[in-house]
């Protein structure tokens, strides 16, 4: 017995670095298709509109996925819906790894978008099983998988495009996914923490269809044309399906989210709060990436290549996974309510370097580690704030909406970055580029966002960082009781 017990410690030490994995996976799974993106209309024999959906799709389904699976997390069980993501997130990755068939890499990538709910699941089984000593540093880990993985993906991705055939890459994710299954099998044990009722089913397909709408129009608008009728159907289609969904879930008796709970400032900021700071950390890695892959010609370009531009970006992933004890420890004596205002701030600060001096190589290299410094702070503070203020039984659920925002937030980012560098170009051997007044533009703007954000998050009520437990320890149901008395009696004997 002793020996099975040696091997139950192993596995529960294994468990963070194990989700943590599996946050890094999905960010990874996000990130390897964009070195692609330039030459799939000519491996898939797609257009570049239809080619564009590899990134929509995952877009669609992980916004969509993201709340409904952490509420089942909630009802069913975290495991086994965070297994079912991981799964989903595999499989995609294999039907990638097989086809050039662009219709089944939409698809396929759809699958992808299930593994955005891997973060929000992780945290609240961090929360069920974890001590509160050891869930700050755990939390804050979690939350910065999401950088970590982002810059680790670009330049692994792009250099096995670049030395080896494009469906290598699938089949290496492909690897890695079915490992971070496995090893979340075994070293994760299932949440004791449950909320029984009836999944609400027609408030998952009104939040999706809304959600579709949204972020349909929002993705697409630069393309379709902001005002096309198209767009417009789109915008309004989603005010009144949302509406009609708020309608539905402030009269169900078990909702796909808890409107009233929502509403409160100390969830209702933070989600506000994930959303600005979505929409200024994306800024970093799309105007990064352009700036530094511009011609030399533009006076301004540094002209590398996107394995170098991802080595760029590797620093503030680096950064991330460095500073996330810190953020904890800051959390911890402070509250998160002022480490999400520094970072905020300190994301603010790294535009400000940006401006000043966008041409030379480390200065552009040193803001957006600055930039990166400032997530971490941010992404581990908005779960905890969470975390403290929803109960045990909805944190998956509450989590998953925390990151919709953040999403949300990040495709607001592109499409306004987007239109702020077509209306500031300028002809570079015949074709259009955008001027460096007009990343300028776009870095003032996701700084200006960063502040608003650095405000919500000052207005966040009822930090209780200093005011007794930080987080409630959840009950253990009867079988856990009697395991425990039995281990006792083991260890007494």
């Amino acid at each position: 017995m002793t020996a099975v017990r040696e091997v139950r410690g192993f596995r529960d030490r294994l468990a963070v670095p194990v989700l943590a994995f599996g946050g890094i996976l999905m960010a990874v799974m996000q990130t390897v298709v964009v070195p692609l993106l330039p030459d799939l209309p000519r491996l898939t024999g797609a257009s570049a509109g239809a080619v564009s959906w590899m990134v929509t799709a995952t877009l669609l389904s992980g916004a969509v996925l993201t709340p409904v699976l952490g509420r089942a997390g909630d009802m069913y069980g975290k495991r086994r819906v965070l297994l079912s993501a991981l799964a989903l997130m595999t499989v995609g990755s294999v039907m990638c790894a097989l086809t050039s068939d662009i219709r089944v890499l939409i698809a396929a990538r759809a699958l992808q978008g299930a593994a955005a709910a891997v973060v929000p699941l992780s945290i609240s089984i961090l929360r069920d099983e974890l001590p509160p000593e050891r869930t700050g540093s755990a939390v804050a880990l979690m939350s910065s998988t999401v950088g970590i993985g982002a810059a680790l993906g670009l330049p692994l991705a792009a250099l096995i495009v670049q030395y080896a055939n494009w469906h290598v890459m699938f089949w290496a994710t492909s690897a890695l996914g079915a490992a971070g299954l496995a090893l979340a099998w075994w070293a994760v044990r299932e949440s004791p923490v449950r909320e029984p009722g009836r999944f609400d089913t027609v408030g998952a397909l009104g939040l999706a269809a809304g959600l579709v709408c949204l972020l349909l129009a929002v993705s697409q608008g630069g393309q379709w044309g902001w005002g096309s009728p198209r767009v417009l159907g789109l915008f309004a289609a989603c005010v009144v399906v949302l509406a009609l969904w708020w309608v539905q879930q402030r009269r169900a008796e078990r909702p796909l989210v808890d409107l009233k709970l929502a509403a409160r400032p100390r969830v209702a900021l933070p989600h506000l709060t994930a959303l600005l700071t979505g929409f200024s950390f994306y800024a970093n890695s799309l105007v990064t990436a352009q700036l530094v892959q511009a011609p030399k010609e533009t006076g301004y370009g540094l002209g590398l290549s996107i394995v170098a531009t991802g080595l760029c970006l590797l620093p503030g992933g680096v950064t991330m996974l460095l500073l996330s004890s810190v953020s904890a420890r800051i959390s911890a004596a402070r509250g998160p309510r002022v480490t999400l205002a520094i970072g905020a701030a300190v994301i603010a600060l790294g535009y400000a370097v940006r401006i000043v001096d966008s041409r030379d190589l480390w200065v552009i290299i040193l803001g957006a580690t600055v930039i990166s410094t400032g997530t971490t702070f941010a992404y581990s503070a908005l779960p905890t704030l969470i975390l403290r203020a929803v109960p045990a039984g909805q944190t998956a659920s509450a989590n998953g909406v925390n990151v919709l925002m953040r999403t949300i937030g990040q495709a607001m980012c592109s499409a306004a970055v987007a239109a702020v560098l077509v209306h500031h170009t300028s002809l570079v051997g015949g074709a259009p580029v955008p001027t460096l007044h007009g990343y300028l533009l776009a870095f003032a703007m996701a700084g200006t966002v960063a502040l608003v954000a650095c405000a919500a998050a000052l207005s966040i009520p009822g930090d209780a960082a200093r005011r007794g437990p930080r987080l409630p320890v959840p009950s253990r149901t009867a079988p856990e009781r009697d395991g425990a008395r039995e281990d006792e009696a083991l260890e007494g004997a």
